[in-house]
């Protein structure tokens, strides 16, 4: 099943393609060495894997992003030169080195860690109770030769003057073999689609600046940054800013006209 029929059938969504975008759509997916359904409890293995594997990636970016901080230089610097001066060692200076290098590999783990952690104990603990229990909500994989490569759920603002107004994209996941081949920016589309749909004004979503492919995809898709914030007060201590992202969405009546 295609990425935009599955649209209708999540948490009871009603849709519609016009001709021209059915036609479009049919080409890309007879195309395309994968597809997008919606998600199944059998998944549920598959989609961890993806999700758990995706954060390896980040700690070796997260160590040389903290070594390129001017504290962090001072640091490196000036404590080991220090011991040296009181000591007269510079053994006990190599020493002091290392262990700063190694306390800092292993404060680059902990944002990742933690993330991980809690997105498995929290909504990734069940899927189907998360994302698909309830009307505009629904989570999406990408599925190439019989396997989970690809993933992504949304689900309403918590905040309830805005739950009718923004859907907040999660998760969104390529296995690293499966990139470059389009995946991500479908799973953003058949997002925006699905928000289309449902009737909402915005979609947003937050990722951390450290995650340099990922912000530029959002940014040629037509997201705009709002702000920026610190997800938790450990990545402050390694200067890690979360990036929150709108992506604005035509009126009904706005895209009535258009189509």
């Amino acid at each position: 099943m295609t990425a935009q029929g599955l649209l209708g059938r999540c948490a009871g969504t009603p849709h519609s393609l016009s001709l021209v975008d059915f036609e479009v759509q049919a080409k890309q997916n007879s195309m395309a060495p994968y597809h997008i359904r919606k998600y199944r409890e059998s998944d549920r293995t598959q989609v961890v894997d993806v999700f758990s594997q995706a954060f390896e990636e980040f700690p070796p970016l997260t160590f040389r992003h903290i070594l390129k901080l001017p504290r962090t230089l001072v640091l490196l610097l000036g404590v080991p030169f220090a011991l040296f001066l009181v000591s007269g060692s510079w053994l006990l200076a190599l020493v002091a080195s290392l262990t700063l290098l190694t306390a800092l590999r292993f404060l680059s783990k902990c944002p990742w860690t933690e993330f991980r952690v809690v997105s498995l104990r929290t909504d990734m603990s069940d899927i189907t109770k998360f994302y698909l229990s309830e009307p505009g909500s629904c989570f999406w994989v990408a599925e190439a030769e019989g396997q989970v490569v690809g993933m992504v759920g949304v689900l309403p603002v918590e905040e309830r003057p805005l739950r009718k107004e923004r859907l907040e994209l999660f998760h969104l996941c390529v296995a690293l073999e499966h990139r470059g081949q389009g995946i991500a920016k479908a799973l953003v589309r058949t997002v925006l689609q699905f928000a289309r749909d449902q009737g909402y004004s915005q979609v947003i979503l937050s990722t951390s600046v450290l995650q340099h492919s990922a912000l530029a995809l959002y940014q040629r898709m037509g997201f705009q940054e709002s702000h920026q914030f610190f997800f938790r007060p450990s990545w402050r201590l390694a200067d890690i800013r979360s990036v929150v992202f709108v992506y604005h969405l035509p009126s009904a009546q706005a895209s009535q006209a258009q189509e």
